[in-house]
């Protein structure tokens, strides 16, 4: 009997287990000023990056095939190798949260290049919905900073066009049959990673001496921030449209913010407080009008839970 699943129900579900990817990565601002080397934005993205993508490698002991050899390099270099890297440029180059003003156009991005790619149609509402999330994300983080670097800009921008792209083609390539999210999370992260590293040691030079706090800091990027994270995220873009994906973004400024208030004491202005409203209910209608009908589990959905089962034995072995 083939399995179905309830169209409201299952895909809530989807939605806000691949929602816990973008709130995981609004924490890492914090964890980066609080605990990690500064100046070191190559390095972070390596550590990020490499660690989480071997280890998932050796959970899953599954490598690409064929043309997946191919794919899995570019959704690698564009999700991981490009995003990480000219990310964490922006964030050390633009003043007052810039970065996460350019990267809340994020959900525009995907509209477009689903239209492109996906021969999905934009509509209004869609567009209005994708403009609005921005807006409420600028008033969250935008303040009276300085001038604005050119550099900081354009690599806030790549940053953001290589994420929409690659979710975009991760939702049209699909995965292999027989292989989970795991696998794909371990082969994009493992790829960005040895994209990342000769350009990090060449720019930045010998890894820096690392304490206590930096160590624990570096740990917690790659397992929970990423490893778990790219996970949940893959995974989720197997269940829902490229745009529902898309909408997600925005979640990460707004948990930036409320961790910054809530445990770095930076307060909240009440026109802070009315973006955030208007980031999260524009996030909210970005998940609507998709499609509602019932319909089976495909290999993908099967493999997903496969995959949830075989990281819970592992962690209970462990």
């Amino acid at each position: 009997m083939t399995t179905t699943r309830t169209a409201g129900g299952g895909t809530t579900a989807a939605i806000a287990v691949t929602a816990l990817a973008p709130v995981s990565w609004g924490t890492t601002y914090a964890v980066t000023t609080e605990f990690l080397p500064p100046d070191r934005p190559l390095f972070t993205a390596l550590m990020r990056a490499l660690p989480a993508g071997l280890l998932l490698l050796a959970l899953t002991r599954v490598l690409p095939r064929g043309a997946w050899w191919a794919k899995a390099a570019v959704l690698g270099a564009l999700n991981i190798g490009a995003f990480f890297p000219l990310l964490f440029v922006a964030a050390y180059r633009l003043p007052g949260g810039m970065a996460a003003v350019v990267g809340s156009v994020g959900p525009l991005f995907v509209v477009g290049l689903s239209a492109l790619l996906l021969g999905q149609r934009p509509q209004p509402r869609t567009l209005l919905t994708g403009l609005a999330a921005a807006f409420g994300v600028s008033l969250v983080v935008l303040k009276g900073a300085g001038a604005l670097d050119a550099v900081g800009v354009l690599a806030a921008l790549a940053s953001t066009a290589a994420m929409a792209t690659g979710t975009v083609l991760t939702k049209r390539w699909g995965r292999p049959e027989g292989v989970g999210p795991l696998a794909l999370t371990g082969w994009q992260l493992t790829a960005g990673g040895l994209l990342i590293a000769p350009v990090a040691l060449l720019a930045e030079g010998a890894p820096p001496a690392l304490d206590g706090p930096a160590a624990g800091g570096y740990l917690y990027l790659a397992l929970a921030n990423t490893a778990v994270a790219y996970w949940l995220w893959f995974r989720g873009i197997g269940r829902l449209t490229a745009t529902q994906a898309g909408f997600l973004g925005p979640l990460s400024p707004l948990t930036a913010a409320v961790v910054g208030w809530a445990a770095l004491g930076q307060a909240l202005t009440p026109v802070q407080v009315a973006g955030m409203a208007l980031a999260f209910g524009a996030t909210l209608a970005g998940q609507l009008g998709g499609d509602r009908k019932p319909r089976p589990f495909s290999s993908a959905e099967k493999n997903d839970r496969k995959d949830s089962m075989d990281l819970t034995g592992v962690a209970l072995r462990r």
